[in-house]
């Protein structure tokens, strides 16, 4: 008979939840900062026409590197890490998702389907604004703007990180009211929760399939470790057409996702619904194995003391 094993899932229940959002907090940060000037790359990428500034991903990196330093690839990151509460509100959701659906129907796959997408829309509805925020700030080269609007000097002089901040929120305001800071909402939640009501299910599959192959003593957290990547491989691939829509929606002020898919396909073809997706997987990568093994571990510190020793985790 085959021997299936199964790799433990700590659910909500098990958790001290007090280590559980210190813990997380911290690690959130630490993985946003190594992963944060990807991300910026992606947006530029995916915003500009055609060629038009950079040939790809590395070619990016080395000419913002070269003309705006180092501070070049944070831009807009003190912006971007309110996100952190939206990070933690998708956590809670998950878990909490998966607990209440639980009681209907114990299938690992649906548990992690509908806990990932209804996390993904609480998150979304938190984070959309400080992402409107942040990547107009991206968005800002030095001594011009790849978007709508350009931070404004003062007698000549570079603004502070604060002021750059509220110049940009000024505009946006000025330009398009409150609903400019959710401009792009629909094209945000047709990205991101299909990408994590995926992500969560292939995670899981990965992590079973690789589990038959490897010998019994492997470690869960290898597993895991290698499961999470190969599933942001996947999610990423089947939603970056929508990314890049949502990404010009918000940078470029359009307010229609179907007219700017006509625009896109009319100036790039469908190689412009690609635009970014070497960078999207290259800072999904190592952020993911951070993150699976970072999360799984974190679990396992926020057990309930009663519940460490109580099996193999």
């Amino acid at each position: 008979m085959e021997d299936k094993r199964n790799i433990p899932i700590i659910e909500w229940e098990h958790l001290d939840k007090r280590k559980f959002y210190v813990f997380g907090i911290c690690m959130t940060m630490m993985i946003r900062v190594s992963v944060y000037p990807f991300t910026l790359i992606r947006t530029r990428l995916q915003v500009q026409k055609g060629k038009s500034l950079y040939n790809g991903t590395f070619d990016a990196f080395v000419k913002i590197l070269r003309t705006e330093g180092t501070a070049g690839l944070y831009r807009g990151f003190l912006v971007n890490t309110f996100t952190l509460i939206s990070g933690q509100c998708y956590v809670t959701t998950y878990e909490l998702t998966r607990k209440y659906v639980s009681r209907y129907n114990n299938n690992n796959a649906v548990k992690s389907l509908v806990a990932g997408g209804s996390a993904s829309l609480v998150a979304q509805s938190i984070t959309v604004p400080i992402d409107v925020i942040s990547q107009h700030l991206m968005m800002q080269r030095k001594g011009e703007s790849m978007g709508r609007f350009k931070v404004q000097n003062q007698d000549g002089k570079r603004m502070l990180v604060f002021g750059q901040t509220k110049d940009i929120i000024v505009q946006i305001f000025k330009a398009d009211g409150f609903r400019g800071f959710y401009r792009g909402y629909v094209a945000s939640l047709l990205t991101y929760i299909p990408n994590s009501a995926v992500w969560w299910p292939f995670y899981h599959f990965y992590a079973e399939q690789l589990s038959g192959l490897t010998p019994k003593d492997c470690p869960h957290l290898l597993l895991q470790a290698i499961s999470g990547p190969l599933a942001a491989a996947t999610a990423s691939t089947l939603t970056n057409p929508m990314d890049v829509i949502r990404a010009r929606v918000q940078v470029e002020g359009k307010s229609s996702i179907i007219l700017t898919f006509k625009q896109l396909m009319a100036e790039e073809g469908p190689w412009g619904l690609t635009k970014g997706l070497s960078a999207r997987i290259i800072s999904a990568t190592p952020s993911t194995i951070v993150i699976v093994v970072g999360y799984e571990t974190l679990k396992k510190l926020s057990l309930r003391p009663e519940l460490v020793d109580s099996r193999h985790w």
